[in-house]
């Protein structure tokens, strides 16, 4: 059998599979919505607040406070407060790569499953227009089976059929990119946060509890520094 008896025989299957494909790709993507608003409501603390706190209390070198003003980690902002703060003993550096690869984390769970929405936003519709076109192949060959009988009806009620897959293509879509949209909305701004925390901690650390601190970390276990 030729190649392109192979293909038609494939796009005379109609466009019913399609739309059962559609459906499922719907399901996926209302689930994902469904899981990223969920794992997206995050509580934002007041922000401005709260870094005042923090640059009166860094300022006095009270670690401790600090953390205890930043309080359960609720937030990606937080996380990242909290492991800076924690390694901040060691000194800047430390904490500075700390947080950068807590950020990195923060950024992959946020964007869970973000990718697959927005793939399923820009192909959905060429999915749906496949659909439609063959069903208009197959409208087209059964017009050639019954010999041109119905004439121009019995093509225009297979190419009304066929045209449903577009538009359940766009039904698909535009809810993910919509989604899509409003999600990377809030990780652009969740990490914005992110990194004005980090900053906030760095830039308010005391010089010279960084310095002591990497000063005494270079010590050998047992000695002690001499005034």
């Amino acid at each position: 059998m030729r190649i392109t008896e192979r293909l038609l025989a494939f796009t005379l299957l109609g466009s019913e599979w399609v739309l059962w494909l559609l459906v499922g790709l719907s399901i996926f993507s209302v689930t994902v919505m469904v899981e990223r608003a969920i794992s997206l409501r995050m509580r934002t603390p007041d922000f401005e607040g709260l870094s005042r706190k923090l640059l009166n209390l860094l300022g006095k070198g009270d670690l401790e406070a600090a953390k205890e003003v930043l309080g359960t980690p609720l937030s990606p902002e937080v996380r990242i407060g909290l492991v800076g703060l924690g390694e901040l003993p060691r000194g800047r550096t430390a904490a500075g790569e700390a947080m950068a690869s807590a950020r990195s984390r923060e950024r992959l769970i946020l964007e869970r499953n973000l990718g697959a929405l927005g793939t399923l936003g820009n192909n959905a519709p060429f999915i749906g227009l496949f659909g439609t076109v063959l069903g208009i192949i197959r409208a087209f060959a059964d017009l050639a089976k019954t010999q041109g009988m119905g004439g121009a009806a019995a093509v225009m009620g297979g190419i009304s059929e066929a045209l449903v897959a577009t538009a359940v293509g766009l039904m698909v879509a535009i809810p993910a990119v919509i989604a899509y949209n409003v999600f990377q909305g809030k990780v652009r701004r969740a990490m914005g946060r992110v990194d004005a925390m980090a900053h906030l901690i760095l830039s308010a650390a005391p010089e010279t509890a960084a310095v002591d601190a990497e000063s005494a970390a270079r010590l050998p276990v047992g000695s002690s520094q001499v005034s």
